[in-house]
């Protein structure tokens, strides 16, 4: 499974790449404003700086929502850096957009995917991934891994190549069941990669070893 992180703080970026299993940046309009990061210029701006730090795989939205802006906004962006995957809503014109720029050679990540039919046609119009909401649905008292566990099925009964992008997780057990669902990828914050390092017999277990050590070499 490859981790993405879900935001545009360049220093949680930068600690999980150093942390050594980060394999791509996930980012939205929401993200960029909380990092106080405004206007086109220092977007893009800030897209560039997040490709200077990982490897591969930065998902920048387009802002538009009509077919022929989505596909304007998407070659320009593609135009910043090689890692990046131009991120586009499940909408119509979304749709269309996917299909010109996967048809073009540019990457595209089909963003707010909440059932598998949207799922379908996003990978059906090319996309390199599809990123269905899990957090979101469990919002709404619905099961947000159903919806992952349902693609996953899907998709391996039609080889589609389109990569599942599991967003919207909070904790690690939405990480852990994703994984163990068969999700290509999960994007979450850095909170959540950490939280996986946790667990209280390790610390005891380590505190021990410490001790025993110390009384051997006092």
């Amino acid at each position: 499974m490859k981790f993405f992180i879900d935001t545009a703080n360049l220093a949680e970026i930068q600690e999980a790449y150093d942390l050594g299993v980060l394999d791509g940046v996930t980012t939205n309009p929401s993200l960029m404003a909380k990092e106080g990061i405004t206007g086109q210029a220092n977007i893009l701006a800030h897209y560039k700086a997040i490709c200077d730090i990982v490897d591969d795989n930065v998902s920048a939205e387009v802002i538009a929502t009509d077919y022929e802006t989505m596909v304007v906004e998407g070659r320009a962006l593609a135009q910043i850096d090689s890692k990046i995957v131009v991120k586009i809503p499940m909408i119509k014109d979304g749709v269309k957009a996917i299909k010109t720029l996967s048809s073009e050679g540019i990457r595209t990540n089909c963003t707010l995917i909440f059932n598998a039919g949207q799922a379908i046609l996003a990978a059906k119009a090319g996309a390199s991934y599809i990123s269905p909401f899990l957090g979101r649905l469990d919002d709404i008292s619905m099961d947000g891994l159903e919806l992952i566990d349902q693609i996953v099925t899907i998709f391996d009964n039609y080889d589609f190549e389109t990569e599942i992008l599991a967003a919207s997780i909070r904790h690690n057990i939405h990480l852990i069941k994703c994984a163990e669902m068969g999700a290509h990828i999960a994007t979450c914050p850095l909170k959540v990669i950490l939280g996986l390092l946790k667990h209280p017999l390790t610390d005891k277990g380590l505190e021990i070893f410490l001790a025993d050590y110390a009384k051997g070499n006092s």
